[in-house]
């Protein structure tokens, strides 16, 4: 059996700093910190980041690769089984099956073949449908007007469709704000109750325009290392 996962003292103290500050924000932007689910984004940090928001009760958490979200729910052993992990990154379909028994909520479905995937891997599974709103060719999604089509897919194929999840625009915050209405209204349009958009530098634009759900890395464990850590290169 492998030790257990300690964060330090100083991590577990930075995130609960973060979480209070990324609260603040949800406030400050006209939104309740009750109703705004915050996802701590724990890609390219090691498993002790994880512990860390464990230990503030940000149980909610964040990978977008496949080999490094299981790496590190092995890593935490029993203590994984309090985290609800999130998968959101670009999700290839022959991954679908290694992070199956680990995934609470796939949130970067974007194609038919994730919803294949998923339905032969993890039946039932709870999804959002990630849709691009800006129309930048480097950001996964389906465009918006083929949103309500793979709802549908998805839950025909038997999945749990949650909501809709989207990335903001490149660029100055305030230029989000367009593909987060947007994506907002496809939300109320189809009777979707979660809708999950905007980051560290962009949420206080997402949560003003209706997110309810926010994904922040570097708010909580700072700037990402170049490198990953040894234990999951």
């Amino acid at each position: 059996m492998s030790a257990p996962v300690i964060p330090s003292a100083d991590l577990v103290a930075q995130v609960a700093h973060g979480l209070a500050d990324v609260r603040n924000r949800i406030v400050a932007a006209g939104g309740e910190v009750a109703a705004v689910e915050i996802v701590a984004v724990t890609k390219g940090f090691g498993p002790e980041a994880l512990a860390a928001a464990r230990a503030n009760d940000a149980v909610d958490v964040g990978e977008n690769y496949a080999q490094e979200a299981v790496a590190k729910v092995e890593a935490l052993g029993a203590d994984a089984a309090a985290l609800r992990l999130h998968f959101i990154g670009h999700l290839q379909s022959n991954k679908v099956k290694l992070l199956a028994p680990h995934v609470a909520l796939w949130q970067t479905v974007d194609r038919a073949s994730i919803v294949d995937a998923l339905a032969r891997h993890a039946p039932g599974a709870a999804v959002l449908v990630q849709v691009n709103v800006s129309d930048e060719p480097q950001k996964g999604g389906c465009p918006p007007a083929d949103a309500a089509a793979l709802v549908d897919a998805a839950v025909g194929r038997g999945l749990t469709v949650r909501g809709l999840m989207t990335v903001g625009r490149t660029g100055p915050p305030a230029e989000a704000a367009p593909g987060f209405a947007l994506l907002r209204s496809l939300c109320d349009r189809m009777g979707l109750p979660v809708c999950s958009m905007g980051m560290t530098d962009d949420l206080h634009i997402a949560v003003a325009e209706g997110a309810t759900m926010v994904r922040v890395g570097s708010a909580l464990f700072g700037m990402r290392p170049s490198k990953p850590p040894p234990e999951l290169a």
